[in-house]
């Protein structure tokens, strides 16, 4: 997968450029966050970062200092909208879940969680 650029049939990298609507609920210069339009929990919102990465490892090994800002955004958007604590999930893999091949962080926070790994 392409790294670093955009891809015109990403989905991810459409609601980055602003050509699909997305509640974005922050943003850095490198990294956005919106509300996922199926959510699991009271608060669940996607990190992006706005260049194309396919996954959490190709991002970790291109460029580390954009993980963090995606984590560090991720706490932030669990400050705002939850009490802080906060769920980060990374699915890479159709079967660990992806279905966006654009990474991405799922926050999900706002209640009491149980844990139900698969």
């Amino acid at each position: 997968m392409t790294t670093g650029t955009t891809e015109s049939d990403c989905l991810f990298c459409r609601i980055v450029a602003g050509e699909l609507p997305s509640q974005r609920v922050a943003e850095t210069q490198r990294v956005i966050a919106f509300k996922d339009i199926d959510p699991k929990a009271p608060v669940h919102a996607l990190v992006v970062p706005r260049d194309h990465y396919g996954d959490v490892a190709q991002v970790a090994a291109a460029d580390p200092e954009l993980l963090a800002e995606m984590i560090t955004l991720a706490d932030q958007v669990a400050g705002t909208l939850a009490d802080g604590q906060f769920r980060l999930i990374f699915n890479s893999g159709p079967r660990a879940g992806q279905s966006v091949f654009h990474v991405h962080a799922h926050v999900i926070a706002g209640t009491q969680l149980g844990w139900t790994p698969a």
